[in-house]
């Protein structure tokens, strides 16, 4: 899109060059050169002006947790004036306060679970677009006190969860029965309403072993040095699936509409995302400083979870390639998870 812009900018001053050199000679006046430098600046300022005003401007969401993390440099480069594209970011704290947006026009593109961009999807009867996974596994096996090292010495362990209903449940069932497992007959699984009841089990040690997403992982091993995580779920996903998917919990999601009519922003946009993203993994205390400068999540906890969160940039026909085997397992777990059927390859936005 800037490249577009700049060369409309370069065509009308060289004819504005044209114009100001014909005058200057016919004229015989010795000052035509001073005279075209500065209508010449004038006039790149003049377009250079113009051409910001016109930029569309995006309403971008995100939500507060890791979902969030991988925008952090981007809204600041966007704050700052920094950012090609003219962006308007929002932070929120519910899933469904950011689709229902996206739905409502209020919002271009968000950050959401890429299962619920699929409900959506659904629901709008393809009005959703998957723009990008940002966000794989975000889950661990954490213990206090207990020896696991591997899916399979979770065999007559009770695990306190939370998420029940939704995909925490439906990864860790999936990974259990990959491993020959069964929740409810070879391993017991609690499952608490909130994520904070989970970990203050463990904590406390009234739990040996908990399933918990970032960052309270990483809250529940500063509180306690006794809790240690046992296993990455993401990496054990890897290992279930054989590489066959990757645990794709976190996305992008862009209305159709908005992909359809403004191709050129969108590209732009995600190509800065994905700078965004680069950052986060690579500048990890800055990123956790932006993070809490944004109401994302603590810098300090920010700083000990990001390493941890899984951040990433999936786009295109990679995309294409490794969401549908996760959604295809979320489907078979409980096909309302996804919105009742599986979403169509329209679904996937190519840049």
């Amino acid at each position: 899109m800037k490249f577009r812009l700049k060369g409309r900018i370069i065509s009308i001053v060289l004819a504005s060059v044209m114009l100001v050199a014909a005058s200057g000679c016919t004229t015989g006046n010795g000052n035509s050169s001073t005279i075209l430098s500065t209508q010449a600046s004038s006039m790149v300022s003049s377009v250079q002006a113009n051409s910001e005003k016109s930029k569309t401007q995006i309403h971008v969401l995100g939500l507060k947790g890791p979902t969030g993390l991988s925008m952090v440099k981007l809204m600041d480069d966007s704050g700052l004036g920094k950012a090609e594209g003219n962006c308007k970011f929002s932070i929120v704290a519910s899933p469904d306060e950011v689709v229902s947006k996206l739905v409502n026009g209020e919002a271009d593109i968000a950050a959401v679970p890429t299962n619920l961009a699929a409900t959506f999807y659904n629901k709008t009867k393809g009005q959703l677009k998957l723009a990008a996974v940002t966000t794989l596994g975000v889950l661990s096996i954490v213990t206090n006190g207990e020896d696991v090292k591997s899916v399979r010495d979770l065999k007559g362990k009770t695990i306190i969860a939370s998420g029940k209903g939704a995909v925490p449940e439906y990864v860790l069932d999936y990974i259990l029965k990959q491993n020959g497992l069964q929740a409810g007959r070879d391993v017991k699984v609690e499952y608490k309403v909130q994520h904070e009841e989970a970990a203050a089990a463990v904590i406390s040690g009234k739990a040996k072993v908990a399933m918990l997403p970032e960052p309270f992982v990483t809250e529940a091993t500063v509180k306690n040095k006794n809790i240690k995580v046992a296993l990455n779920l993401t990496k054990e996903w890897d290992s279930a699936s054989k590489k066959a998917s990757v645990l794709t919990m976190g996305c992008l999601a862009v209305r159709k509409s908005f992909a359809e009519n403004h191709k050129a922003e969108l590209d732009d946009f995600l190509n800065e995302y994905k700078s965004s993203v680069d950052f986060v993994n690579s500048n990890v205390p800055a990123a956790a400083k932006l993070s809490a400068k944004y109401g994302i999540m603590n810098a300090a906890v920010a700083q000990k979870a990001i390493p941890d969160c899984s951040i990433v940039y999936i786009g295109g026909n990679d995309m294409k390639t490794k969401v549908p085997y996760f959604l295809k397992v979320m489907y078979k777990a409980n096909p309302k998870s996804v919105g009742g059927k599986l979403p169509g390859d329209d679904f996937y936005y190519q840049e």
